[in-house]
Parts: structure tokens; C-alpha cells; sequence
């Protein structure tokens, strides 16, 4: 089979939900995982055919590991969000005719109890703000399409999952929500439903069926996906590895949790907001809600990364004229001394001669540059690793000093 089709076939099925930033694309199951860094990351797997196991420890939507399985490795990947982790098991599972056929049945069941309102819908979900996201209409029809297929996919498996990713689709469909710029914004809505004419259930059925044609399409190798926190992999995951590929969280206080919510609260994974920032204090990266509150007390361990690279970063930033410098130095701080956790714990399970693809993009605070792929270099290289190489990939917006790059290295 040729790479191309292959690819194709990638393409199908690895098209998540939004993930509502500057690095959104519109392609796959969902919509979440832009174009580009799926065509970095097939790169990388095809030019490394004689990789039996491959290693994601930031998992993301899956797309490491789905992408491994579909050019026949063994692909394994690990994350702390439970949404994630569904999302990106559902992705890579593998779909019998039999699963399929089911699952066409019983999204027509679930269309059929929502019309003939023969089914309560689930409480509205605690989302703040709900009503910008849906209108009325929209807003019971997805409860009742919830409740229903509660009703007709009561269990764990194949079929629920299918219905399930359908429905997280539609959830944007019928959103108000706006992506024509870089970051999500909400669409003036005119008086009254903004949805009111709209047919809820074909617009499901067609996202149902998209996914269908995905999940057709079965990947010749396997991915799994656990739970795992990144900064200690040696303790969830089996060595050894042959490559590592994964983008990590940037340094931009982006908090991936908080962009995820919608899908969250709906399927049962948050039921209020402290719950999100609970989950985003123990995740590298963002900060949001009480994990914001927390940062301002926190202070470095003391076996923490030690740079003066980033010591000059550090100063700069906390003395910026702004209220938030020191915030935001800690947070810059507490990032990298993640990161320093997670390329220590990393080793054990790396092969000999492991090569690590980081897909990382550098970042601006108070007009100071924090070179994030040269800490990495930093951090590469006093661990032992070598042939380490900072490549750049692309610009990553208007601002020429912002550069994405595949932070390269290999274990001895």
C-alpha cells in the first residue's frame, strides 16, 4: 500500500474536536489536531521503518500513536486527562464489522427516542456561560440526544464510543462558537434561536457517519493509551523504546484543560470548575483557576533545572514592569523544572540509541524571548544524550522571533 494512501487514511480518521488556539486545523474525528503537526509527525514515523515501539508521553489527541499503529508499530502513549485518554483509545482501537453495524443501529435508535421525545434529557451541563455556546434548541436537542444514547449504548465499548465521538462533533456543529481567528470567539447570535430551523439530526447522522469511515479503516499495528503523568514515565509505561515523538505542552500558559471543557462537561469528566483546575495544577504547561491561585505561592524545589539561560529569563520576567511579572516567572520556572523532571524520568525506558523528536515552539513574555527548544538542548545534553539538534520547522505566527521546532536527540 503507498504512503500516500496510507496517509489518507491517517487523515480520516486523526481529525479531532477544536482545540480552540492558533494551532487549530479542521480535519479528522474531532478537530483538534492541526494538519501540519500530523504531517511532522507521519515525517518522522516513515523515516524510522525499523522502529518496533514508539513512545508519545504527551498524548494529546493520539495522534503519535495512531499514526505509529497505521504504518504497522507499536505505538504507546500516556496523558493525566481522562478525556484524552478516551478520546485517543477510541481513535486508535481497532473496529470489527460487527461494532459498526451495531453502532449504525443504534444511532438511528437514538435519533428515533429524541423526535419522538420518548427519552429525558440530561441536565443542562455546568459549563459557565452555557447559553453562549447553544441556543435553546440546540441546547436540548444535544440532551436529549445525550440521554438517548445513554439509553441505547448503555456500556463501555465499541458502540458507545463511536455514538459518543459523534456526538462531541456535533457539540461544534451546532455551537455558536466562531473560529475565524486565532483564537475561539463567539458568533453574534440574532434575536431569538439561532438554531431554530436547523435539522439537529441530520447534522448528527452526517457527523456520525464521517466517523463510520474512519473506523472502518483499522491500523495493521496497535496503539495503546494509559494513563500516565510525563513527568515520571518510567512508572507507567515498559521500556524499551526505539522513538520518542510528541509535542509537549509549550510555554504559553495555555491551559489545555480549560479549552477542553465543552467535550468534558458533557461526557462526564468535569462536573464543576474547580475540578479543571485541580487537573490543571498537576499538568505541565497551563495554568487556570485555583492552579493559577497555587502558582503564586509555589517556589522552585531544590534539585530544580539550574540554567543561566533561563536564570536570566527568569529575572527579567519577574522584574518586567507589570504586576504579573513574578506570576509568570514562576510559571516560566515551574515549566522547565517539569520538563527537567520529565527527561530524567524518561531514561529508563529508552532503548539504546532511542532518538527523541520534540515538537516544541518558543515563546515571548513581556517582550523577552524564552528560547524553550535551546533549554531543551541544555537539558538533553547534561543528561547524556547526544547528536542534539534544534531544527526549525515553521514560523508559528506574524512575530518572526516565535519559530516551532523538532528538538532532536538521541540516547547513547
Amino acid at each position: 500500500m503507498s504512503i500516500t494512501i496510507e496517509r489518507e487514511k491517517l487523515l480520516q480518521r486523526s481529525d479531532y474536536t477544536h482545540r480552540f488556539n492558533s494551532k487549530t486545523g479542521r480535519h479528522g474525528w474531532l478537530r483538534l489536531t492541526p494538519a501540519y503537526s500530523l504531517k511532522i509527525v507521519e515525517e518522522v514515523i516513515l523515516n524510522h521503518d525499523a522502529a518496533k515501539r514508539i513512545f508519545d508521553p504527551f498524548c494529546g489527541t493520539g495522534t503519535t500513536a495512531l499514526s505509529s499503529a497505521y504504518h504497522g508499530h507499536d505505538g504507546v502513549t500516556t496523558d493525566i486527562n481522562p478525556f484524552l485518554i478516551w478520546l485517543a483509545s477510541a481513535k486508535t482501537a481497532h473496529y470489527r464489522t460487527v461494532d459498526i453495524d451495531a453502532a449504525v443501529v443504534a444511532c438511528e435508535q437514538a435519533i428515533d427516542l429524541v423526535a419522538a421525545k420518548a427519552v429525558e434529557p440530561v441536565p443542562t451541563p455546568a459549563l459557565f456561560n452555557i447559553e453562549r455556546w447553544w441556543g435553546p434548541s440546540a441546547l436540548l436537542f444535544l440532551r436529549g440526544l445525550r440521554a438517548a444514547i445513554n439509553m441505547v449504548a448503555p456500556d463501555e465499548g465499541p458502540v458507545r464510543s463511536l455514538l459518543l465521538v459523534s456526538f462531541c462533533r456535533s457539540l461544534i456543529d451546532l455551537s455558536n462558537a466562531s473560529f475565524s481567528h486565532q483564537s475561539m470567539s463567539f458568533k453574534d447570535a440574532p434575536a431569538g434561536d439561532l438554531h431554530l430551523a436547523t435539522d439537529f439530526a441530520a447534522i448528527f447522522r452526517n457527523d456520525f457517519n464521517f466517523v463510520l469511515e474512519g473506523a472502518r479503516d483499522n491500523p495493521s499495528g496497535t496503539g495503546v493509551v494509559a494513563y500516565g503523568d510525563s513527568r515520571d514515565s518510567a512508572a507507567y509505561v515498559k521500556g524499551p523504546f526505539d522513538l520518542v515523538v510528541t509535542s509537549p505542552p509549550y510555554a504559553n500558559r495555555m491551559s489545555y484543560i480549560r479549552e477542553l471543557r465543552p467535550y468534558m462537561y458533557w461526557l462526564g469528566f468535569l462536573s464543576e470548575a474547580r475540578e479543571a483546575g485541580e487537573l490543571d495544577w498537576t499538568a505541565i504547561g497551563g495554568t487556570w483557576g485555583i492552579a493559577t491561585s497555587r502558582l503564586t505561592e509555589w517556589s522552585r524545589p531544590h534539585r530544580h533545572f539550574r540554567s543561566k539561560r533561563l536564570s536570566d529569563a527568569l529575572d527579567t520576567i519577574g522584574h518586567a514592569d507589570n504586576k504579573n511579572g513574578p506570576l509568570l516567572a514562576n510559571y516560566v520556572a515551574k515549566y522547565f523544572d517539569d520538563m527537567w523532571s520529565h527527561f530524567q524520568r524518561l531514561i529508563p525506558v529508552l532503548g539504546s540509541g532511542a532518538e527523541l523528536h520534540y515538537i516544541v515552539g518558543n515563546s515571548t513574555f513581556y517582550g523577552t524571548l524564552v528560547s524553550t527548544e535551546q533549554l531543551y538542548a541544555e537539558m538533553l545534553s547534561e543528561l547524556g544524550f547526544h547528536e542534539i539538534a534544534c531544527n526549525p520547522i515553521r514560523k508559528r505566527n506574524s512575530k518572526k522571533e516565535l519559530v516551532e521546532y523538532d528538538v532532536v536527540a538521541r540516547w547513547r
